[in-house]
């Protein structure tokens, strides 16, 4: 009897958590759940997947004093009509937005040398993924004023050891999904080494030495 239930119970979580959008990675026990930004924040892919952007976003402008909160994150993506495909939180729970099969609007104008292809199309060519941080003085003063950057709290500023692991974690699945990313800093780009010219994120509070493809 005990054996029966288990075997009709089973399947019932596992459509609930479906249900509830939340998956647990087996390589690990990081959170992905779903928060699905509206179709006209992407669009379809055509071209295949070369390049992986990390960012940083908050609320900071607006609330220093509290500027991560996911729901507020969300409505900033809609209101302004971008979006990325993944949103890792400060206690690193990861955040999916938008399919990998789909471009999600991340990247904007900008430029890689020697690959004219490129240019103003990473997003046709990359997956977006945000971090919820806040960077230096001076990367965020375009942002806010600098008494708006004085209230926001020393430990919201940088990153978190919790949001380096599940980066990794994530990383590591989007390898798997597009082998033809290559495991490398050619690939695996900050968005102002895309666009320097009108991008700080992910700065230089931004640890690369810590994504496990690194060498040393």
């Amino acid at each position: 009897m005990k054996n029966s239930f288990l075997v009709i119970f089973a399947p019932c979580l596992f459509i609930l958590a479906l249900v509830i959008g939340l998956v647990i990675t087996q390589e690990s026990n990081v959170e992905i759940k779903n928060l699905s930004l509206p179709s006209q924040n992407s669009k379809i892919r055509t071209k295949q997947v070369t390049h992986v952007l990390i960012h940083f976003i908050s609320n900071a402008a607006i609330k220093p004093q509290n500027p991560y909160h996911i729901q507020e994150i969300y409505r900033i993506f809609v209101n302004s009509g971008t979006s990325s495909h993944y949103t890792i939180a400060r206690d690193g729970t990861i955040y999916l937005l938008v399919d990998e099969n789909r471009v999600a609007f991340h990247a904007g104008k900008g430029e890689l040398p020697g690959l004219p292809a490129y240019k103003n199309k990473m997003n046709e060519y990359s997956i977006g993924i945000e971090l919820l941080g806040i960077g230096t003085r001076n990367e965020m003063l375009p942002m806010m004023s600098e008494s708006t950057y004085h209230l926001i709290s020393s430990k919201n500023i940088g990153y978190t050891d919790a949001q380096y692991r599940s980066l990794n974690i994530l990383l590591n699945k989007i390898f798997k999904h597009h082998p033809s990313i290559k495991k490398d800093r050619k690939h695996i780009i900050g968005h102002d080494e895309y666009a320097p010219n009108r991008k700080t994120d992910p700065g230089k509070l931004f640890d690369w030495s810590r994504l496990w493809f690194i060498k040393s």
